[in-house]
């Protein structure tokens, strides 16, 4: 759902003034969550040191027989974040990156004139970015609506707590397709840094009061403790402010498949791996130090920034994730703090598909019935910039390629 601002500074006082008349107390609630905070940044701090594993890890093939443990959903839930090993084979993968090659090269992509960058993260690049605006190859369909990628979602989905009060915020067993794009990084490459932050909307979250202001009811109310990021109550509902980038649909997770092996050094994924740690940013933003119409810092239209000044405190516990091999899949919850190393120091391209997790529910069903036309005319997927590279290549997938299921996910009949 779309969000329609003009002043955007008087929104932010206005409801920073409503927030700060319902909640109980903002102050006391933010000091005692600071505590908490410090607690899990300092065991992060302590697991990186001694070289242990931070990030859930869980092998496709245990997975897709035994599901997620209890302890494991736990610690998912901690994280905000998972790696799934061998999601797909690594022949498979192997043979799509080949075929992506191919596909760029029929696109002519490389001498296509006047790419586009998303104005969306301009705070955040540090140079021309190694992301490529196709949406529609074979191999990136065949990974979407393939039944491994399938159950994988269903499994996590089933990590949120999707069902409350005898109402489904979201079926965990039905994905509505978002179709996004691919990172082919090569090395040496040092222009696609991304600084941490958070997607799905900057200032909207705290000026959004029949959505944001929902999810984080329990702050609001200085119940902190008890403030969850993967209750999906009131998630569908939120309302995004319109921008190339801005994902507008409610996804359980970001994500990405490994089409080679990358790792720490190889301009790959940085997380902060905590789930709490935007309901943190939201309490720090309605703090005295922080004037009247700003929220840190954050920008309409922007990737939330997860600013040192600010949030430095969170950034302590910025780490890489650990090294993946082709056919891995990685997961992180879409208030997890992300970013990407500033320089791929490695020796092989470093290359991902980016395949989210967006389980079907009203708000993302009505994101299909504009990304459907899309597809069948070969444009650029409704939530990015409108370069149509696809448009007039008899390569790319059609409604031919797509299985039972892709149809269903495509929300094509």
């Amino acid at each position: 759902m779309a969000m329609q601002i003009e002043n955007v500074p008087e929104a932010i006082r206005l409801a920073k003034v409503a927030l700060k008349e319902k909640s109980t107390d903002t102050k006391k609630t933010f000091k005692e969550m600071t505590r908490s905070i410090e607690l899990e940044v300092a065991e992060i701090k302590a697991l990186k040191a001694q070289g242990q594993s931070i990030i859930p890890e869980l092998d496709y093939a245990e997975l897709s027989s035994q599901g997620i443990s209890d302890e494991q959903r736990a610690l998912i839930r901690k994280r905000g974040c998972a790696i799934v090993r061998n999601t797909f084979p690594q022949t498979q993968v192997e043979q799509w990156n080949e075929e992506i090659v191919d596909y760029l090269d029929v696109l002519n992509y490389y001498n296509t004139p006047n790419k586009g960058l998303d104005k969306y993260f301009s705070s955040l690049q540090q140079g021309m970015p190694q992301i490529f605006s196709v949406y529609w190859s074979k191999p990136q369909i065949e990974a979407r609506q393939s039944e491994n990628m399938a159950i994988t979602r269903q499994h996590l989905n089933r990590v949120w707590d999707f069902e409350q009060d005898d109402q489904q915020h979201f079926d965990p067993d039905l994905e509505c397709t978002y179709s996004d794009r691919i990172r082919r990084r090569e090395p040496g490459d040092n222009s696609l840094g991304l600084k941490p932050h958070i997607d799905g909307g900057s200032v909207e979250r705290w000026i959004d009061q029949e959505g944001f202001h929902k999810v984080f009811r329990k702050l609001i109310d200085g119940d902190w403790q008890n403030y969850q990021p993967f209750d999906a109550a009131y998630r569908s509902l939120t309302q995004e402010i319109p921008s190339p980038a801005v994902c507008s649909m409610f996804r359980t997770y970001q994500g990405w498949v490994a089409l080679t092996p990358q790792g720490p050094g190889d301009g790959t994924l940085n997380l902060v791996p905590m789930s709490r740690a935007l309901g943190w940013m939201f309490l720090r933003a309605l703090q005295d130090d922080v004037a009247d119409d700003d929220v840190c810092g954050a920008k309409a239209s922007r990737a939330l920034l997860c600013d040192p000044h600010w949030h430095g405190l969170l950034l302590e516990a910025l780490i890489p994730i650990p090294q993946v091999q082709a056919g891995d899949s990685v997961w992180w919850h879409p208030d997890v703090i992300h970013g990407v190393e500033d320089e791929h120091k490695g020796t092989g391209y470093s290359n991902v598909m980016y395949i989210g997790a967006a389980p079907s529910c009203q708000k993302n069903q009505e994101f299909l019935n504009r990304q459907a036309p899309c597809f069948d005319k070969g444009q650029s997927s409704p939530d990015f910039a409108a370069e149509h590279y696809e448009l007039d290549c008899e390569a790319r997938a059609t409604v031919s390629n797509l299985s039972e299921l892709g149809k269903k996910q495509m929300g094509i009949a």
